[in-house]
């Protein structure tokens, strides 16, 4: 440890060595640990891991003074993210702003809103031509140019740090573009970068691999593995044939992807979303999906991340079954990701809905598990994603029921089969009797998009119910574009044939800016939707209950109804159905939102939600 620690003192500023002692000595041993692990079998081990935390050193050492600042108020207050007045936001910037200088002037409206967590969708730089929605990333290094410049990025996280906002972005682990300079030099023959992918001189090791694989775009990019002729083989291809797996069983592997988020990091981005985490650590015989190593891999960035930007969040994007998740956040003396997503509460809501039965969504509550100190669930309504189903095969399997047929039926209502409100589409399913995922904006999937009179007010009080759940269950609750004033799908993306078979363009829509423009005009609908939800975010500021670290408890409720206490003196109330419900109430409680007085029993309207703080 002694040997170890003076590669990184010395790459230190002395003002800032007493302060990265002090960090190593907490976090360096569970860093040496998790790399020890992954690579203390290698020749050179020792002489590796020097030459990291020299580079570790030398980036913590850059950290502007700002940053500097926010790292040692964040390091004394280490639960800072969990408050109730968490509020998040995410979007594309050209869907949002155009570029980063047209994100800067949306800062206004992010500060009305009562956001504090800004996560930008891919801005690095893209592949040419198709690119996943920027998660076929060509350069770490630079922003991509139709957004704007380095600089641009820079004066951007200044302003939103002024405002209080912190800016997230994506951090892809799994792959790097086809024309991305490592791809690039391993094409021209470039042997250490070669070994930063997955190749294969022919199909044996790829097929048998495949045994025992999962697919991700079965139809827009079916197998995992992809001939490129100037690599003489296969690479491994888990997304789209552009998108090439990186070798993580490689230590310089590691070392680069590291030092690449220490450097975003020192340009003012204060959280990480790290893309396909799952995805990591290939093993014959299995999914390779969260293998063990994976787990050390994000372990060992948290330690580093907690000694040289220790004001820095990881989040992971994990779409996995509940049961799966909480290896997430690793353990309290080795954690892992500060947040994770909460996918199967998400998922679980819209199958409360379709169904209009909570009985899947008490599941899911039910079987959340307690998480370490100073880590905190995602929650959503939507994303810029597909609704996974797969995720709650085990809970829609319960009772004896048949998962796939149940998710089926949810995934079908969604796409507005048998005069279902809903309009949205399945997404990589050829089998109707089959459930992968479904797109669509929120408010096209609760009815809102082509609904009037009664019909859009039980659709507004739908969408309501969701985001009320997102923000009282006890998480960071993250809004996406649109959904502030009701925007719905843009089908424009059938007409582009590098979109046309990617259904979740339906949810990737330029900010409507008519929609947007009347936000504050009380009669209209993007003014209903705006008003509301304000409301419900202005009242949840108000409720330390609410906040992301407190206790939360499932009670007896009808089938059709959520009831979620929170503490002793808190009860959130959903009714998922359209037909009124009613609730017992032991004592006097007045209402959050309406301010209404309840006692005895409480009805509930079809849809209605309530938020009950106990009166003495």
């Amino acid at each position: 440890m002694s040997s170890s620690i003076q590669h990184l003192l010395n790459a230190v500023p002395e003002s800032r060595r007493t302060e990265a002692a002090r960090r190593y000595a907490a976090h360096g041993p569970a860093l040496r640990s998790c790399l020890h692990s992954l690579y203390g079998a290698l020749p050179d081990f020792e002489l590796w891991y020097g030459q990291l935390l020299a580079t570790v050193g030398l980036l913590h050492g850059s950290r502007r003074p700002a940053l500097a600042a926010l790292d040692t108020a964040r390091a004394a207050q280490p639960d800072w993210f969990l408050g109730q007045q968490m509020l998040g936001y995410c979007a594309y910037v050209d869907r949002f702003g155009g570029n980063l200088q047209g994100v800067a002037q949306r800062i206004p409206h992010l500060r009305e809103l009562g956001v504090r967590y800004l996560h930008l969708l891919p801005f690095l730089k893209m592949r040419e031509g198709e690119n996943d929605g920027g998660f076929a990333v060509a350069s770490f290094e630079e922003v991509e140019p139709r957004f704007g410049s380095n600089e641009d990025l820079d004066a951007l996280t200044s302003s939103l740090r002024g405002a209080g906002i912190s800016l997230c972005s994506d951090f892809i682990l799994n792959h790097v573009a086809d024309d991305h300079p490592w791809a690039k030099g391993a094409r021209a023959g470039d042997e250490r970068l070669r070994r930063f992918f997955h190749v294969f001189p022919d199909r044996e090791m790829p097929d048998r691999y495949e045994r025992t694989l999962g697919q991700i775009f079965p139809q827009a990019a079916p197998g995992n593995f992809t001939e490129v002729p100037d690599l003489g083989g296969w690479v491994w291809t888990t997304f789209y044939p552009y998108q090439w797996d990186l070798n993580w069983s490689n230590p310089d592997v590691f070392a680069e992807m590291a030092a690449t988020l220490l450097r975003l990091a020192n340009r003012g981005i204060e959280a990480f979303r790290l893309d396909s985490t799952a995805f990591l650590w290939k093993r014959e015989g299995t999914n390779s999906m969260n293998q063990p190593e994976a787990h050390l891999i994000l372990q060992a960035l948290r330690a580093i991340v907690a000694i040289a930007a220790p004001g820095v969040l990881l989040k992971a994007e994990a779409i996995v079954p509940m049961r799966e998740l909480p290896a997430y956040f690793g353990e309290p003396e080795q954690p892992e990701c500060h947040i994770a997503y909460h996918s199967s509460l998400m998922a679980a809501a819209w199958g409360s809905l379709a169904e209009q039965n909570a009985s899947l969504l008490s599941s899911v509550v039910a079987g959340t598990p307690p998480l370490p100190p100073q880590a905190c669930w995602l929650s959503y309504v939507r994303c810029h994603d597909d609704i996974g189903w797969n995720v709650l095969r085990a809970e829609a399997g319960e009772g004896g029921r048949d998962p796939s047929v149940r998710l089926a039926a949810i995934s079908r209502f969604f796409a507005g089969a048998g005069g279902s409100y809903a309009r949205g589409e399945a997404f990589q399913s050829s089998d109707p009797q089959a459930a992968h995922g479904s797109n669509g904006m929120a408010a096209s999937l609760v009815g809102l998009e082509d609904a009037s009179g009664a019909d859009a007010e039980m659709a507004l009080r739908r969408l309501l119910l969701l985001h009320g759940l997102a923000l009282s269950f006890g998480a960071l609750p993250v809004l996406f574009m649109g959904d502030e004033v009701g925007q719905t799908n843009d089908y424009s993306f059938r007409q582009r044939p590098d979109r046309a078979m990617d259904s979740r363009w339906l949810q990737r829509p330029l900010l409507d800016e008519a929609r947007f423009e009347r936000r504050h005009e009380a009669a209209t609908q993007p003014g209903r939707v705006h008003a509301e939800l304000r409301a419900l975010i202005a009242a949840r500021h108000l409720l330390p209950a609410l906040s992301a670290g407190g206790p939360r408890q499932l009670l007896d409720a009808p089938q059709a109804v959520l009831a979620l206490a929170r503490g002793e003196d808190f009860i959130a109330l959903y009714n998922f159905s359209s037909e009124p419900q009613s609730f017992k109430l032991d004592g006097r409680w007045c209402d959050s939102l309406t301010h209404q007085a309840h006692s005895n029993e409480i009805q509930l309207a079809p849809w209605a939600m309530h938020w009950l703080e106990r009166q003495t």
